[in-house]
C-alpha cells in the first residue's frame, strides 16, 4: 500500500486553512499524514492547527518558518523533509478537497508521472458561509457543486463529472504550463531527485513551474488530473504590484537545462561503507 503525505502551506488565513482541514478530515480513506507548512504565521494558526489536530483520525504535523516575506518553495521543502509518505500531495490551506480526493490522486499515480489536478474558485457568497463556520465540513456531493457553478457560484462545471482513466490523460505529457500546486501529486523521491523547490523564488508566482519544468528534465512526465480531481478554491483578492518577481529567475531556468534547484533540499548522503 502507497503511504501518502498531503503537504497543505499556509500563511496567516487560519479560518480558511481550519476549513481545508475539516475537508482533508472527511476522506473516505485514512492512510494518509497531513504535514502544515507555515510560512511565518502567528499564534492563531498554531492553535487552530493544535485543535484540528486533537481530533483528527490521521497524524497532523506543523512545520513552521519565520516571516520573512513570501517563502513559498522553502517552507514546502522543509514541509518534504518531515514528510514520511513516498506520495505527495500538495495543497494549500485555502484549497478544499472533496471526500473522494486522496483515492483518486492514487488511483491516477503511476511510478514515473506527476499528477495536475485542476482547481474551481468559489465566489465570493458561498466563500464567506464557509468561512462563517470552518469547522463544518461543505457539502461534499459532486453533483451540488456542478449545480452551483451553473448558478455561477463556482468556476468550471464540468470539472466535477468523472471521466474514465484512460491513455487520454497523458496527452500533455511534457507540458510544465499551468501546472498548479494547490493540486498536485508527485513521488517523493522525484521530488528529492531535483532537490524539490526551488528556494530562491521568493514573492509570489512561478515556484510551481519551475517545480512542474524541472520534474519533466528529470524524466518524470504529467498525468492530467482533470475530470477526476477538482479542488474548491476559497475565494481571496489576487496579488497585485505588476509583473512576479520571479519572471528572471524562471526565465533563466527556461535557456538553460538546469535540473536540480539552485537552493533545494541537499541530497541525503551515502551511508559510509567504510
Amino acid at each position: 500500500m502507497i503511504s501518502v503525505s498531503i503537504i497543505m502551506s499556509t500563511y496567516n488565513r487560519p479560518s480558511a486553512l481550519i476549513a481545508s482541514l475539516t475537508a482533508l478530515g472527511r476522506q473516505t480513506r485514512r492512510d494518509f499524514e497531513i504535514v502544515v507548512g507555515d510560512d511565518g504565521s502567528g499564534q492563531e494558526t498554531a492553535a487552530a492547527v493544535e485543535t484540528f489536530r486533537a481530533g483528527a483520525q490521521v497524524p497532523v504535523k506543523h512545520v513552521w518558518q519565520p516571516d520573512e516575506g513570501f517563502r513559498l518553495a522553502a517552507v514546502r521543502n522543509r514541509a518534504i523533509e518531515r514528510a514520511v509518505g513516498e506520495y505527495l500531495i500538495f495543497t494549500d490551506g485555502d484549497c478544499l478537497f472533496l471526500p473522494d480526493a486522496v483515492d483518486r490522486h492514487l488511483r491516477l499515480a503511476q511510478p514515473g508521472w506527476f499528477v495536475s489536478g485542476k482547481r474551481c474558485y468559489l465566489r465570493q457568497r458561498p466563500t464567506d458561509g464557509i468561512l462563517r463556520n470552518p469547522w463544518r465540513a461543505p457539502p461534499a456531493s459532486r453533483l451540488y457543486w456542478f449545480a452551483q457553478s451553473l448558478l455561477n457560484r463556482c468556476t468550471r462545471p464540468f470539472e466535477f463529472l468523472i471521466l474514465p482513466d484512460r491513455e487520454w490523460r497523458k496527452n500533455r505529457a511534457d507540458r510544465w504550463q499551468q501546472v498548479q500546486t494547490c493540486n498536485l501529486g508527485v513521488w517523493r523521491a522525484d521530488a528529492l531527485a531535483i532537490g524539490g523547490f526551488d528556494e530562491g523564488y521568493r514573492g509570489h508566482g512561478l515556484e510551481d513551474s519551475d517545480f512542474a519544468l524541472r520534474l519533466l528534465r528529470h524524466g518524470v512526465r504529467r498525468k492530467r488530473g482533470d475530470h477526476a480531481l477538482p479542488v474548491l478554491h476559497l475565494n481571496h483578492p489576487r496579488p497585485t504590484g505588476g509583473p512576479s518577481p520571479n519572471v528572471a529567475r524562471f526565465e533563466a531556468l527556461l535557456a538553460s537545462e538546469r535540473i536540480q534547484a539552485s537552493i533545494g533540499i541537499a541530497p541525503t548522503p551515502e551511508p559510509d561503507s567504510g
